[in-house]
C-alpha cells in the first residue's frame, strides 16, 4: 500500500497509508476501535475502493478499477468477526464451495482438501453439520479453516477473537499461530495484545486511520516513540 486514502463522504477513515508485506511477514494491526484497521483489510481484498493511492500484489496494481476483483480474491483469503458462514450450507459444503466454483477443483479434492484441514484443526466430527449446531469457537474456526481451503497467498483476518467468549479465543488463535509458524503470510487486526506481541513480525499501530508507528513488536510494546501509541498500550496491557 502506498498513499492509500479511504473516506466516506466528510469522515476520512484511512489517512496516506503506506504498508509493505513480504512473504511470511506477520502484520498485527493495532489501535482503538474506529482507527482504521478493518478499512484497511477490506481495501486490501478489494471489498472497499480506495480514493487515492496504490495498492499492488506481487508487483501488479491491483487498486486500478480495471482489475478483475475476483481474481485478486481468488488469492487473498478474508477471515471476518462475525464468522459470514453460509447458514443454509454444512461445514464441509462452507469450505469446499471456492475451490470448486472459484479454483476450479472436483468435489473430491475439493471435499479432501477441507476433511484434512477440519480434521487438523479438531472439527472433522462437525464437517455434517450446519453452523448454526456449533459452538462460536467451532464456527471461527470453520471460517479459517474455509479460508485456508483456496490454499490463499496472503490471509487477512478481522478482529476475529473479539465476537468470541474468553474460552473460546485460545482456541481460534491456536490456528492462527500454527498457520503464522507454517510460513503463511498474514495480516490481522487484533485486541490480543500478548498474542501480537508473540506471533508478530512487524506491528502497526493505527490512529485516525494512519500508521502513527511501525516496528517489531519488542520496540513497540517496550518502547514506542510515540506518546498516542504508549497512551493506548497502557490502557489495554
Amino acid at each position: 500500500m502506498s498513499g492509500v486514502r479511504k473516506s466516506y463522504g466528510d469522515r476520512v477513515v484511512l489517512d496516506d497509508v503506506s504498508m509493505t508485506v513480504e512473504q511470511h511477514d506477520v502484520i498485527c494491526l493495532i489501535g482503538s476501535s474506529g482507527s482504521g484497521k478493518s478499512t484497511l483489510l477490506r481495501c486490501l481484498n478489494l471489498l472497499e475502493e480506495i480514493d487515492d493511492g496504490v495498492i499492488s500484489f506481487d508487483g501488479a496494481e491491483i487498486s486500478d478499477p480495471r482489475v478483475d476483483a475476483r481474481s485478486v480474491r481468488s488469492q487473498i483469503g478474508l477471515v471476518f468477526q462475525a464468522y459470514n458462514l453460509f447458514p443454509h450450507l454444512t461445514v464441509l459444503d462452507n469450505c469446499t464451495l471456492a475451490p470448486r466454483l472459484v479454483h476450479g477443483l472436483s468435489r473430491a479434492e475439493a471435499s479432501q482438501r477441507a476433511m484434512s484441514l477440519l480434521s487438523r484443526f479438531g472439527l472433522e466430527d462437525q464437517a455434517a453439520k450446519h453452523p448454526d449446531r456449533l459452538s462460536g469457537g467451532q464456527q471461527q474456526r470453520a471460517a479459517l479453516v474455509r479460508a485456508l481451503c483456496t490454499s490463499p497467498r496472503l490471509l487477512l483476518l478481522d478482529e476475529i477473537t473479539a465476537a468470541l467468549d474468553p474460552e473460546l479465543v485460545g482456541e481460534v488463535l491456536s490456528i492462527v499461530r500454527a498457520e503464522a509458524e507454517a510460513g503463511m503470510t498474514m495480516v490481522l487486526a487484533t485486541h490480543e495484545m500478548a498474542f501480537a506481541r508473540d506471533i508478530a513480525t512487524s506491528v502497526c499501530f493505527l490512529d485516525e486511520g494512519r500508521i502513527l508507528e511501525q516496528g517489531p513488536p519488542s520496540e513497540i510494546f517496550t518502547s514506542p516513540r510515540e506518546e498516542r501509541t504508549r497512551q493506548f498500550l497502557r490502557r489495554v496491557l
